[in-house]
């Protein structure tokens, strides 16, 4: 018998996906998952436009997979979130976040009074001086994109438990999915999404590193448009149809090659510039490899093109692999297909069930 439920949502660009889980004895269960498309226009770089339009698949969305609950894990990632590594005088945590915003300031761009900060502990040390300190990820989110985002929700007829950033939902997913992956060093995960990366480095589940990119699957498709001056919808087509071709000389003639080719570039040397600035923080730890997952992970090569200019070997995400599934009516087919796109919204539900 399932026991306690819990649902992440997650609001991609081009669609909208939720997972719903079930924590009992035997631990987690994957009890039901669906995803349905977007409009375009409707989410923008990650952040919702056009709430009724939203809002409107996230109901068909429940009515065709028959979530058991309306209580949802909503997850955010886009330009209106700005995530620091910071040094603050250590304090107890509930003093520290009470004191959190008279203390960090000079450390985003956003006035304290319009955003909603949240932090996570990362380790203790002491300073130069003798000081006691600690070292944290600071979150911080312009207030009205997130209440933007809740107004969703509510529109949807559904109520928001947790409200949670999107990579620290991916480290959770990861965590999960390799719970004796116990290791001295770290792990990265990339999400590569229609318009938005998320990037998060982990040490045996504590976050160290999240980074948000504004750019994804749908960059690459956008340059085939403008190279072949055709919509968006056929560029995606020929992408596909590229990517899919097994004849490696007839991929080198290919008119969009060069153009594929230099855009999956600049979203590698994004990841790979990213990772490079983590490396060069302070206390960080040794990553040893990197776990792929999003819509766009499938991408041609872009797996091998990570392996390569990161040197770390890369993995593709299961996030289900660590739980039982259950009757959600999917095939193993459907299952194997889902793995990638199923790590944000698995992430979110695990979230809200611990």
């Amino acid at each position: 018998m399932a026991g306690r439920m819990a649902i992440g949502l997650d609001i991609g660009t081009s669609g909208v996906r939720a997972a719903e889980l079930s924590v009992g004895r035997g631990g987690f269960v994957l009890e039901r998952f669906g995803q349905v498309s977007l409009p375009s226009g409707a989410v923008m770089a990650g952040e919702v436009v056009d709430q009724q339009l939203v809002a409107d698949a996230v109901k068909k969305l429940w009515k065709e997979v028959g979530f058991s609950t309306k209580k949802v894990a909503l997850g955010v990632a886009n330009q209106k979130v700005v995530v620091r590594q910071v040094d603050l005088i250590w304090m107890e945590h509930a003093e520290l976040k009470k004191a959190l915003a008279f203390q960090v300031q000079d450390y985003i761009p956003i006035p304290v009074e319009e955003a909603v900060l949240d932090f996570h502990p990362i380790e203790e040390f002491v300073n130069d001086d003798g000081g006691r300190m600690v070292r944290v990820l600071l979150v911080a989110a312009a207030r009205d994109m997130v209440m933007s985002s809740l107004e969703m929700v509510r529109r949807a007829g559904l109520q928001a438990v947790t409200v949670d950033l999107t990579p620290f939902a991916l480290i959770r997913a990861a965590v999960n999915a390799d719970p004796l992956g116990l290791d001295a060093q770290a792990t990265a995960i990339v999400d590569v999404g229609a318009r938005v990366t998320n990037i998060a480095v982990h040490q045996n589940g504590v976050p160290r590193f999240a980074r948000i990119l504004l750019m994804g699957g749908s960059y690459l498709t956008e340059a085939v448009a403008e190279r072949l001056g055709v919509s968006d919808d056929e560029a995606e087509v020929v992408k596909q149809q590229f990517w899919t071709s097994g004849d490696a000389e007839e991929r080198n003639s290919h008119p969009v090659a060069r153009t594929l080719d230099a855009s999956t570039r600049s979203l590698v040397d994004e990841v790979r510039g990213s990772l490079d600035y983590y490396r060069a923080s302070a206390g960080a730890v040794p990553i040893n490899r990197l776990v792929l997952s999003g819509g766009a992970s499938r991408l041609g090569d872009l797996a091998q093109r990570l392996a390569v200019a990161t040197r770390l070997p890369v993995d593709i995400a299961n996030p289900i692999a660590g739980m039982k599934v259950g009757k959600t009516g999917l095939s193993a087919e459907q299952l194997s297909y889902i793995e990638p796109l199923a790590a944000v919204s698995v992430g979110l539900a695990l979230g809200a069930a611990s």
